[in-house]
């Protein structure tokens, strides 16, 4: 089972106004809610760590994740509001962004949560906001250091391989030194580093890419992917490296192509035998650029549709 964990959310469209107001389109939404259904998708077996109101927007993103073959056995069910993301445009024309999530239900998993990760999972995959705000953060951790402590045991066990994208949301957390100690924190606890060109930038302005896969391969990290959107993607394991240039596509949106493109990476893994963390490491040249080019296809479909429209697993044959 291949456990995502962090947020999940309602994106609000504003799609006119009306005589008294205005009218509003709410799509379900959140990164990791994304990866989750890019995982079902594409027939892996998902499971969902999160919290989730009981109120009807809950419900919605409930029967969403129920719909698409999604394991919510993992949900915690609690009484606050549904986060909400809202999008329109200013007077001047120009997208407006709103995010309204403080209290909210996706905050405030808690560590007793914890009990309702399965001992034996074969992914963790943390990330996006769900990392840096509170309590979520601190489960997540706790529950990254629980599988971790795995190999440290007397009789050392076999653990989840961890998987971590930063996704950093300003509008949630504009604080960038806490996306950076969560980064700090998460390099030698993660074996798939996956991080777009824009975070990384703004993470650690100037840094050369290859030095910065260098420097997580030595924390600890057993592979380090870096999406370029229109320039492709790279990838670095201690053993090689690799270059995918973008698939050509008609672009309809952008929206949820880095979250395809971990979904589909986990995919390649799975499909190959290699979501463990010495399986990752011993990723030669040749292994690697066919996983980033997977990734690249699933994420390039996405891309040609508008919303978070994830592929499913006949549209790679």
């Amino acid at each position: 089972m291949l456990m995502v964990c962090g947020e999940a959310l309602l994106d609000v469209f504003a799609a006119g106004e009306t005589r008294t107001g205005l009218t509003f389109d709410a799509v379900v939404g959140g990164s990791p809610l994304n990866v989750a259904v890019g995982l079902a998708r594409l027939g892996q077996p998902a499971a969902f760590f999160s919290a989730i109101s009981t109120g009807f927007a809950g419900e919605r993103l409930m029967r969403a994740l129920n719909a698409e073959g999604v394991d919510t056995n993992a949900v915690a069910r609690v009484g606050a509001p549904t986060t909400l993301s809202l999008v329109g445009l200013d007077a001047h024309g120009v997208p407006s962004y709103a995010f309204y999530g403080e209290g909210c239900a996706d905050r405030l998993l808690q560590p007793a949560d914890l009990a309702r990760v399965p001992q034996h999972v074969t992914v963790v995959n943390v990330g996006s906001y769900a990392t840096v705000v509170e309590p979520i953060a601190s489960t997540l951790r706790a529950l990254v250091e629980r599988e971790h402590a795995r190999e440290r045991a007397p009789t050392p066990q076999a653990r989840a391989l961890v998987a971590y994208d930063p996704n950093i949301r300003l509008n949630v957390e504009p604080d960038l030194q806490r996306w950076r100690d969560q980064l700090e924190w998460m390099l030698p606890r993660t074996d798939l580093l996956k991080v777009s060109e824009e975070d990384l930038e703004l993470l650690l302005p100037g840094t050369a890419l290859d030095a910065f896969a260098a420097g997580a391969l030595a924390r600890g990290a057993r592979a380090v992917v870096i999406t370029r959107g229109a320039l492709g993607a790279v990838g670095w394991t201690a053993r090689a490296s690799a270059t995918v240039p973008p698939v050509p596509v008609t672009v309809v949106d952008t929206v949820g192509a880095g979250d395809t493109f971990q979904a589909a990476l986990l995919t390649w893994l799975a499909e190959h035998g290699a979501l463990t963390a010495p399986a990752l490491a011993a990723l030669g040249h040749d292994a690697l650029h066919a996983a980033l080019g997977f990734a690249a296809r699933a994420a390039a479909i996405t891309c040609s549709r508008r919303g978070a429209d994830m592929p499913r697993r006949a549209e790679l044959a």
